[in-house]
């Protein structure tokens, strides 16, 4: 397992661990509540949304145990999350030079962490999307006799699998998000329906 040592950073106190009262503020609650749901819109588990939130906004590591007594999570839930979102790059496991157990802090450059999520979740997705795509299109040419529409409309699918992933590769090394040829593949169908 990874990891580093904490020496501070900004809104250290001198390399001492924070002082976690065990319940949070109503303004914390509300926020970390937020972050979970879109986090579970997106189809992540609400708690993983809950658990980033909260560290980030404390802007110091917590422990597993801080985080089970701050969002009343069960310890083996707990592991659980912490070891999906280290996965992800979301958080990083620390040690503090005078503790003996490992804390955990939050990554606080939202760009890096998106497109970490997106390389390791949806680029993934994307790219078996596309496998999928191509194999029944070899499926249809195989079978013979499929009428020519509807062996267009797999190409469109397929087409837009390829500008999604070709999207979804930019954004992971410049991140920058250029949707052009995912939105020529929904005009190109427009346009034809126009033509009609």
């Amino acid at each position: 397992m990874k990891g580093y040592l904490w020496t501070g950073g900004h809104g250290s106190q001198g390399g001492a661990p924070p002082v976690v009262e065990g319940r949070l503020a109503a303004w914390e609650a509300i926020a970390v509540d937020a972050v979970g749901n879109v986090i579970e819109f997106w189809g992540f588990k609400r708690n993983q949304g809950r658990v980033w939130a909260l560290l980030y906004l404390r802007g110091e590591p917590l422990t597993a145990g801080e985080i089970e007594r701050e969002l009343d999570l069960s310890k083996g839930g707990v592991s659980m999350l912490l070891r999906d979102l280290e996965r992800w790059g979301v958080i990083q496991r620390v040690r503090l030079p005078q503790d003996t157990v490992w804390r955990y802090g939050a990554e606080t450059d939202l760009v890096r962490m998106v497109r970490h999520v997106i390389e390791e979740r949806e680029a993934g997705f994307v790219a078996r999307i596309r496998a999928d795509l191509s194999e029944a299109r070899r499926l249809a040419e195989a079978a013979g006799g499929i009428p020519l529409e509807r062996l267009e409309r797999l190409e469109k699918m397929a087409t837009l699998a390829e500008h999604v992933e070709r999207a979804l590769r930019l954004f992971i090394k410049t991140s920058r998000l250029d949707v052009s040829g995912v939105l020529a593949v929904f005009r190109d169908g427009a346009a034809r329906r126009g033509d009609r």
